[in-house]
């Protein structure tokens, strides 16, 4: 399927803008917001040496993904608070994998920090046989700050509406329908290989360079169908550019009450959501993570913040680093097990 250019043009313009809406209650991708100074607060009064400059987040993610805009959500807050700048630095490509390794080298003060989705973590070590750091020994876990919700959307103009005419569809036709991600080993990647598993289809992966271009490419027409982080399409629903057709979560959100779950219209028991995660390089100072832990957790009580996520399908967390590094362990081996049983692989 393919879209005249004026029509991607359009649609990619109008997610320009939520994305710049997004970033007026935060900040925009690779700018520092300067805090307007005072004494760092939140903070025990032993630990308020760190931070006393700014602090830079790379998001080896585009901007506009759903890891990018709740980190502009709960960072401007923690910004706020602490009394010091952050800036984001995306660093999309490689479905992750370079941008990473940019943090992985970074140095261990506390001033370089990683926003990951659990794909970043977990899946690619589990897809690729050679990888530039190792998850467990080159990071130290921060937090878990949210979790992201997801949801199978389709284009506007298209004849499936339902996650069950999805599966008749791509049963009778003759070629494969096809889906967007954003890169071989994505989460966009891994959600609808397993959803294909388990429907017992074929789908044709058509991987982008992130997850907002793999959303604009459902817009536009060029492919099928994509399973996208609702934070990533929320803006586009509303524009009338795509339609949300189910929810990945076990029960209907009810921020989204009037979409069904994958579960109960078309495949039961299926279920997805993935994580932003807050990651250090190893060997980051105990007292730089406890801040960021504590702040964190300050900045997701906030009304406000609190709000933001759950409008766009993001669930506030705030796990400590010793939790996370559990979870991370668990994850690894479940995607290890179910990467191997659907025939996953990173081409």
């Amino acid at each position: 399927m393919s879209a005249p250019i004026s029509r991607r043009f359009l649609i990619q313009t109008s997610l320009s803008a939520a994305i710049t809406g997004i970033s007026s209650t935060a900040y925009s991708a690779n700018e520092t917001v300067g805090a307007s100074g005072g004494a760092v607060g939140g903070a025990d009064a032993a630990l308020k040496s760190y931070p006393n400059k700014p602090i830079k987040l790379i998001i080896p993610l585009a901007a506009g993904s759903a890891v990018d805009s709740a980190a502009r959500i709960v960072l401007q807050k923690v910004s706020m608070n602490l009394g010091v700048g952050i800036a984001i630095d995306n660093q999309p490509g490689a479905a992750g994998l370079i941008g990473a390794d940019h943090v992985a080298k970074a140095t261990p003060d506390g001033y370089t920090l990683g926003g990951f989705n659990d794909s970043i973590m977990t899946v690619l070590p589990n897809l690729q046989s050679k990888m530039p750091w190792d998850i467990l020994r080159d990071f130290d876990p921060v937090s878990l700050v949210a979790t992201v919700e997801w949801g199978l959307v389709v284009p506007y103009e298209s004849s499936i509406k339902t996650v069950a005419d999805l599966i008749a569809k791509a049963k009778r036709s003759a070629t494969p329908l096809s889906f967007s991600s954003g890169g071989n080993g994505s989460p966009q990647h891994i959600s609808m290989e397993l959803f294909a598993s388990q429907a017992k289809i074929k789908m044709l992966h058509v991987p982008y360079k992130g997850a907002t271009q793999a959303a604009v490419g459902v817009a536009g027409l060029e492919v099928d169908a994509a399973f996208i982080g609702l934070a990533t399409v929320t803006a586009l629903a509303k524009a009338g550019k795509l339609r949300i057709i189910a929810v990945t979560t076990p029960t209907r959100l009810p921020q989204f009450a009037d979409i069904p779950t994958v579960s109960e219209s078309g495949l039961s028991g299926f279920e997805f959501n993935s994580w932003f995660a807050l990651m250090a390089p190893s060997g980051t100072p105990k007292n730089a993570i406890k801040v960021l832990d504590l702040e964190i957790n300050k900045a997701l009580k906030d009304k406000s913040v609190i709000d933001q996520l759950v409008a766009q399908g993001l669930t506030p967390r705030g796990i400590d680093a010793v939790e996370l590094g559990g979870m991370l362990k668990t994850q690894l081996a479940r995607y290890q097990v179910l990467i191997k049983q659907a025939g996953i692989t990173s081409d």
